[in-house]
């Protein structure tokens, strides 16, 4: 009986070492892969994230959610190509909430829809921020714009803001991005108004900075403000008093240029992650632009990826490796 039990462990044993330097492998390969193309970081390899992106292969296609872990894909959603992923946020039950410019979801690990919201005709929806367990943020552009704080379990509109716009048909082109931050405020990017305001509970203008374009918007938990610049190619951190304290600028970073700049992140360690999405360039052009990048506050490049075999453009994506829990607001994006 020890004897059996020693060979099994023995057994066991090898079993976890080939895995282990399987998964070291894979690691080795990606960051090799990266170092061949010029590229800094460990590509796939660098983090454990969840990756959405707007109009891949122009929505001739499926569009396809990705999450990345141990350098590999491990599990994928797919939408029709007349959608698109505009807001990803990976819950710590392992659901995770979507935006689809149609509507908006929640699916299970096992690709159950468990929470469904079908935009109104005439209507799009690309934020959907979950708030706690219960409640869903949406913002559903169209005439007249409204951000909705949802409850999933009953579909009762516990919240609705009006929101401005500078012109209610073009319904696309109104917002991106818009958060509900700790203080219990409404951070909203108006890209089309070309600033970011914050609204208090009742929905009254507590706080504004110009931002071009502004696709998104983070209130950091120093109390300034991370913004994107969409087809500008810049993300600023400005202060309360709207100074800018910290920027980077299309063509700053060595070897990457900053084409359409949509979610950004500032992370634990004080890197901000950048979503660069490649759709207003030609479609020839695109593999020529890298997806992600996370830089350092003295604007060093740790991680560049450009893997165009494996995704398309980038709009939202969530490192799996950050701490804290992403619907109670703990991460900065």
């Amino acid at each position: 009986m020890e004897s059996r039990m020693s060979r099994y462990l023995i057994v066991a044993g090898l079993v976890a070492a080939l895995a282990l330097l399987l998964r070291e492998s894979a690691v080795q390969g990606q960051a090799d892969v990266n170092r061949a193309a010029g590229l800094p970081g460990k590509g796939l390899a660098q983090h454990s994230f969840l990756y959405c992106g707007e109009w891949e292969n122009r929505g001739k296609s499926d569009q396809v959610m990705r999450i990345v872990r141990g350098g590999k894909i491990v599990w994928t959603y797919s939408i029709p190509g007349n959608q698109e992923y505009g807001d990803c946020t990976l819950m710590r039950n392992g659901n995770i909430v979507f935006s689809r410019r149609l509507g908006a979801s929640e699916i299970t690990p096992d690709k159950k829809i468990v929470w469904n919201y079908d935009a109104p005709p005439k209507t799009e929806i690309h934020t959907a921020q979950p708030i706690g367990r219960d409640r869903v943020l949406i913002m559903q552009n169209g005439d007249p714009a409204k951000a909705l704080i949802i409850e999933k379990k009953t579909g009762r509109i516990e919240r609705e803001f009006a929101i401005p716009v500078r012109r209610p048909e073009n319904v696309h082109g109104q917002v991106r991005h818009i958060r509900w931050t700790r203080a219990n405020t409404l951070l909203v990017a108006h890209l089309d108004l070309g600033k970011v305001v914050e609204y208090g509970s009742g929905g009254k203008e507590i706080w504004t900075v110009d931002a071009p374009s502004a696709w998104a918007a983070v209130r950091l938990r120093n109390g300034n403000t991370l913004i994107s610049g969409n087809q500008h190619g810049w993300v600023r951190e400005v202060n309360p008093k709207g100074e800018t304290v910290w920027e980077v600028t299309k063509n700053e970073l060595p070897g990457v240029t900053l084409e359409t700049v949509q979610e950004v992140t500032r992370l634990a360690n004080g890197n901000t992650l950048i979503n660069n999405w490649a759709g207003s360039r030609p479609f020839e052009e695109w593999t020529n632009v890298v997806q992600l990048i996370e830089i350092t506050p003295d604007k060093k490049v740790v991680w560049a990826l450009r893997d165009w075999s494996t995704f398309g453009p980038a709009s939202s994506t969530q490192l799996l490796d950050e701490p804290g829990v992403p619907e109670n607001g703990d991460l900065q994006r």
